[in-house]
């Protein structure tokens, strides 16, 4: 089935295999292969772990399928235009020609199919039913869950590919933040009555970094104090990374990120010298920093010239020249790009190595397409490094990484008007809505604001599951133990470094004078983030046990509430932090205890 399955293939091909690998072919890409001839099914998704090699098996599938005449021309589909002719590339290195141009009419005999674009099948759905319906059809629906999108994208997709004699979807991260379903994926109701999406095939970042076929991740995470002003002109000081209300923690994060602050100046710093060290042992790996608008990677590209000495390359969505500044990138031995959505998923650039995640984006979706552009291994001992806000959310993400999700059609029942924390409930998921873009296109329920000023904190490393590190100023060796990591190291050898640089942290800490300590030296492992699932869990305790106090004194939970907040301080349960809550769920104990 080897020989025969992959009989196009050059024996090079994908031409950078790593360490652990044989053959034209990857040993999950053959397993799925293997999976798929079984059985023959008119439609398969597989789930693989971004960098593990989906274009290889879809290709290598696809010329099986030519070959023994299953199916007569090949249709890809992709999120973008650059995707759409890189898949031409790929297809063309192993003999099977598609047209990335073409828009209507005969397509050309020298082409064994065509590429399109999501969008493009938007447009013309009939056209691309009529080619399915006249010769049996291959559809390779890459990223399937950008055909969810849109109500029009997913019904496009339906009206043009039914009729096709066979359907191979592919994805990185089969998740979305919605409920959209997503076309020609099926979904198998759970014990809980929730519906999710089913994979024929999966392949995770977990099993991928066992079989060293991807890079593990090192996570730096930087905290900082933050102060802005209010359009009712009020001054706001906080920590980026301390619990607060879902518009303040966007403020905050937004402050962070402003380029005239200083925060963003010193990560941008920290991450160039990080990049440095690498390159002692990578000399070509590269930096990406993904900025969350056009105007802010032009400024970071002119903070990281006269960081680094050299002129980033910039990519911008609106971009004619895009995708040849990003070819031109991949092939050079250039430092540092900038983009803000154009390499955020698909595109192939094996030699980053160090990103920086300076965007407001704050849903897995994102964040799992934006860590998958470094993970792609080239050789043994390959790191990543991505450096972020000490934002809860991204820190939640980051330690979830190697979790295998399924996409949720269904979201469980809340009890209705007889649940007596509907409106609580109500305002948390509010609380927790994820928006793709914050400070973009001036949000209505965004409070306006104007960033003052902010500075930078080393704040803790992650790493397989792990954190470590002490709180430490930009440019102190405590930093600069972790940035000087070497570019080389087994996954095992990176973990015991991360715990012997520090316990050598904490040892040192204790013998210095208390008067010498100017930063909070707590190790990470017990600087623990309060996610908002946390967050949850705090008020519907408090409704509990206000509830049952209420019952006992006859006060309505009103008075309660109210009184709570005259006694403890803060906004409302809604808005309070997880400080705020344990402080009235202790007070609210105490007068339960007295009245006992």
């Amino acid at each position: 089935m080897t020989a025969t399955a992959s009989h196009h293939l050059s024996p090079a091909f994908p031409g950078r295999a790593p360490w652990g690998t044989a053959g034209a072919l990857r040993a999950w890409q053959q397993a799925a292969l293997e999976a798929y001839l079984a059985r023959h099914p008119r439609d398969f998704l597989a789930v693989a772990t971004p960098g593990a090699g989906k274009t290889t098996f879809a290709l290598t599938l696809a010329s099986w399928l030519l070959h023994h005449h299953v199916v007569q021309q090949v249709t890809v589909v992709a999120p973008t235009e650059h995707l759409k002719h890189q898949w031409a590339e790929a297809g063309a290195r192993i003999g099977i020609r598609l047209d990335p141009e073409y828009s209507a009419g005969p397509l050309g005999r020298s082409y064994h199919g065509v590429a399109l674009t999501y969008a493009g099948v938007g447009v013309r759905p009939m056209l691309h039913r009529n080619r399915c319906e006249q010769r049996k059809t291959l559809v390779i629906l890459d990223e399937i869950h950008h055909a969810g999108d849109s109500r029009s994208w997913g019904e496009a997709c339906l009206e043009a590919f039914e009729p096709a004699a066979r359907r191979l979807a592919l994805t990185g991260t089969p998740f979305r933040s919605d409920t959209n379903p997503i076309p020609f994926v099926s979904y198998a109701e759970g014990a809980d009555g929730i519906r999710r999406s089913v994979a024929d095939y999966t392949y995770g970042y977990g099993n991928a970094l066992s079989d060293g076929v991807v890079r593990p991740v090192i996570f730096l995470s930087y905290s900082g104090n933050m102060r802005w002003r209010t359009k009712a002109g009020d001054e706001v000081a906080a920590k980026l990374g301390e619990p607060m209300t879902k518009d303040a923690t966007s403020q905050a994060w937004r402050t962070a990120l402003d380029p005239g602050g200083e925060w963003i100046p010193a990560v941008l710093d920290a991450a160039d010298r990080r990049l440095t060290e690498v390159r002692r042992s990578i000399h070509d790996a590269g930096g990406l920093i993904i900025a969350t608008d056009q105007d802010s990677a032009r400024a970071y590209a002119k903070l990281m010239e006269r960081i680094s000495g050299e002129r980033p390359t910039v990519v911008l969505s609106d971009d004619g020249g895009a995708s040849e500044r990003i070819d031109a990138f991949r092939h050079s031995e250039g430092r540092w790009l900038v983009a803000v959505r154009m390499v955020s998923e698909g595109v192939d650039v094996p030699r980053l190595a160090v990103g920086v995640y300076a965007t407001t984006i704050a849903t897995p979706l994102f964040f799992a397409q934006a860590v998958g552009r470094f993970v792609r291994s080239r050789r043994r001992g390959e790191t990543a490094s991505v450096f972020l806000p000490t934002i809860p959310a991204l820190l939640g993400f980051a330690h979830e990484l190697e979790l295998e999700r399924d996409h949720v059609l269904d979201k469980p029942g809340r009890g209705g008007e007889e649940d007596p924390y509907a409106e609580e409930d109500a305002l948390l998921r509010e609380a927790e809505r994820e928006r793709d873009e914050p400070d973009a296109e001036g949000e209505g329920d965004q409070l306006p604001f104007e960033a003052l000023e902010s500075d930078a904190v080393f704040d803790r490393v992650m790493y397989d599951g792990g954190e470590f590190g002490m709180q430490a100023h930009p440019g102190s060796e405590e930093e600069q133990d972790y940035l000087g990591i070497p570019g080389l190291l087994e996954p095992d050898q990176v973990a015991l470094l991360l715990h012997k640089r520090q316990a050598r942290q904490i040892a040192h800490s204790r013998r210095r004078p208390d008067a010498e300590a100017d930063l909070p030296e707590v190790p990470a492992e017990r600087r623990p983030v309060v996610t908002h699932k946390e967050l949850m869990e705090l008020r519907r305790e408090l409704h509990t046990l206000v509830g049952a106090y209420a019952h006992q004194s006859g006060k309505p939970h009103r008075v309660i509430h109210t009184e709570l907040r005259r006694v403890c301080g803060g906004p409302a349960a809604a808005e309070a932090t997880a400080g705020q809550l344990e402080q009235r769920l202790a007070k609210v104990r105490e007068w339960a205890t007295r009245m006992a």
